[in-house]
């Protein structure tokens, strides 16, 4: 798989939002910088992006938007044509309430499933058909909007930084190997639980 490659963190700008659910896809563009060496620092519209190379030498753009999670599919597809590619050359990096804590899965495409950070993003695109890298935060507790924008709990900190490492792994899989071997590698569909099995078959 050659070419550069895009991979965009969802989440909410500012030190308020800092380390919450809501900004695990941020969490894991920050790992994946730092593993390759890039500083995520260069302003272009309204994100912040950082351009190096990933295992293997490929060509990586990662990038965090500025906007609020719902207005992060202009950032998406303004990136995407800036850098002219194609959807199935950009990643997309989101938190999961219907994935278990500490769990990873990369998908080719699927609906929304509620999250409005991806459903900005098929809006701009026109498609729900792009790659993306959900990382589960656990089962809503309370107030959904609470829920989300909450920090993790003492007791989950170690989960979601495992979590956080292996998205970074599969979000360079994906990039050097393609979306086929991060799957492969990182989808673990035999321990899907019920809730999760009911939502891929919908999605």
């Amino acid at each position: 798989m050659g070419g550069l490659k895009l991979v965009f963190g969802i989440g909410n700008p500012g030190f308020r939002y800092r380390k919450t659910r809501h900004n695990v896809g941020f969490m894991v563009v920050d790992e994946l910088a730092r593993r390759c060496g890039v500083r995520v620092k260069k302003r272009f519209c309204e994100s912040v992006i950082g351009e190096g190379e990933a295992d293997g030498g490929v060509g990586v753009v990662i990038a965090k938007p500025l906007t609020y999670v719902n207005r992060c599919g202009g950032e998406y597809a303004g990136l995407l044509r800036e850098y002219d590619l194609m959807l199935e050359e950009g990643l997309v990096v989101c938190d999961d309430i219907a994935l278990p804590l500490g769990r990873i899965r990369v998908r080719r495409g699927g609906s929304s499933g509620g999250h409005n950070g991806l459903e900005s993003i098929i809006e701009e695109v026109g498609t729900r058909e792009f790659p993306r890298l959900r990382v589960g935060i656990g089962e809503v507790v309370g107030d959904g909007v609470d829920f989300v924008l909450s920090r993790f709990n003492k007791g989950e900190r170690g989960a979601i930084a495992g979590a956080i490492g292996r998205a970074a792994e599969a979000a360079v899989v994906w990039a050097r190997y393609g979306i086929d071997e991060a799957m492969n590698c990182y989808n673990r569909s035999g321990q899907d639980t019920e809730r999760e099995s009911r939502r891929n078959a919908i999605d």
